[in-house]
């Protein structure tokens, strides 16, 4: 349930209730017991759900999460692996030209 902030208008006594959403506002001052109590607009707070039931992203178990990293490492070395076999080394390529224009000059 909220907590809803009250200010008693005539002993200026603030307080806070805890009460249901579609309860109606209190208006009698605990504190004098004059009906002079108002609600005070608040910010709020952030609503945090714990528990099953909710999104898979929230409140991952340690196990959960130490699968999730091993599979990421796994998945980085792999893309590192075929990065190196797709593109060619610098010392092959050179090899390459000195020996194709050590044949072409000798012709």
């Amino acid at each position: 349930m909220p907590t809803y902030d009250y200010e008693c208008d005539a002993c200026e006594h603030r307080f806070e209730v805890f009460q249901s959403i579609t309860s109606d506002p209190i208006d009698k001052c605990p504190k004098c017991g004059k009906k002079k109590a108002r609600r005070l607009i608040g910010a709020g707070a952030g609503l945090i759900f714990k528990g099953s039931g909710f999104y898979c992203t929230d409140y991952k178990s340690k196990s959960y999460k130490q699968d999730e990293s091993v599979a990421r490492a796994k998945k980085a070395s792999k893309e590192v692996k075929e990065s190196a076999k797709a593109s060619p080394s610098p010392t092959t390529e050179g090899s390459k030209k000195n020996g194709s224009s050590s044949s072409s000059s000798s012709s």
